[in-house]
């Protein structure tokens, strides 16, 4: 599904993170999965990345990001009409991580629930706050947030997943903007059939707890690389032209392609292939490693605080993620 922005725009009026203070490195975990640290690095480019401390849960991210994001926007909580945030690993089921930071922040006007679509999630989460001031508060403010703690779902037998993923959590605050500003165009898809590849198998309905979906390791981030890695490569660059059709904006004219942040290496790679060029490319993942939904408004931070990314600024967003669910958005920055 594509679409184009709605007659009133919305931007990002604001953009909070929080990086946590574990700093793990490549020699940290290198013995843990039987390989050594330069291997970590050649495979993937992660050179370290951050955890959370055992007490942190998801929400706690989340909380500490928003409070950023509405400071940069001068908001107070009290401002904000909706709620998004974007998570594959919750506080728990059953409750929305989003209830949690609603009421921990004090936004008692707000609506607020949870957005599937894993690595995807932000942007899906970024196009339904969209659509939701369009449709219900054009004067309104959304809070979308991408946050994540897959250090809490590692399975300590399993490299594939244990050197790639990490925690962290960004957040944008979307509002009205300008005519020929803010969100321009975006778009969205899913191959269901793939819905095994990469994921947590049990704790859900399909594979209630039991001891020997414990046992089995079935409640830790599993991965098939190879898999997913193909259809990577198959996806993203036909995000990149459907969006580039969508905005009517060639390539060159994108002055940052800002992705989720997969495996460094292949992003890298994959890029050079489409004529993305290295000042136009966003990459943040060797420092950060993959922090799923939080990945892209973590990214967006960090160029920003490098001087990259100016008001007038267009940015190419590209996403894809378990389900597998993609998505893609242009914006021009406020």
């Amino acid at each position: 599904m594509s679409g184009q922005a709605p007659s009133i725009s919305f931007g990002i009026q604001g953009l909070g993170v929080h990086i946590p203070e574990r700093r793990v490195s490549n020699a940290d975990i290198a013995d843990q999965y039987g390989v050594d640290p330069e291997w970590i690095e050649r495979m993937t480019g992660v050179r370290q990345r951050q955890y959370a401390e055992p007490g942190q849960a998801t929400s706690d991210l989340a909380v500490s990001a928003a409070e950023h994001a509405l400071a940069d926007a001068h908001l107070s909580p009290r401002d904000i009409d909706v709620i998004l945030v974007a998570t594959s690993t919750p506080d728990q089921l059953a409750v929305a991580t989003a209830c949690r930071v609603q009421h921990r922040l004090g936004a008692d006007r707000a609506r607020a629930t949870d957005v599937g679509g894993a690595c995807a999630g932000f942007l899906y989460a970024l196009k339904t706050a969209r659509d939701i001031l369009a449709a219900s508060h054009p004067d309104g403010r959304t809070l979308v947030i991408g946050a994540e703690t897959f250090s809490k779902f590692q399975n300590p037998a399993n490299r594939s997943t244990g050197v790639l993923f990490a925690d962290g959590a960004g957040v944008v605050v979307v509002g009205p903007s300008g005519p020929g500003k803010g969100i321009l165009c975006s778009t969205q898809g899913t191959d269901g059939a793939l819905a095994d590849i990469v994921g947590i198998r049990a704790g859900g309905s399909a594979q209630p707890t039991t001891g020997h979906t414990v046992a089995e390791g079935g409640h830790y981030l599993h991965m098939n690389g190879r898999k997913v890695a193909a259809y990577f490569h198959d996806v993203f660059p036909r995000i990149v032209e459907e969006l580039i059709r969508l905005s009517g904006l060639p390539l060159n004219e994108i002055d940052l392609v800002i992705p989720h942040q997969a495996n460094p290496r292949m992003l890298r790679a994959l890029s050079l292939e489409l004529g993305i060029s290295a000042a136009q490319l966003v990459v943040t993942a060797d420092t950060f490693g993959n922090t799923g939904a939080a990945s892209i408004p973590m990214a967006l931070h960090v160029a920003r605080g490098h001087g990259r990314l100016h008001p007038e600024s267009t940015v190419l967003h590209a996403a894809v993620g378990a389900g597998m669910s993609w998505a893609g958005t242009v914006q021009r920055w406020l």
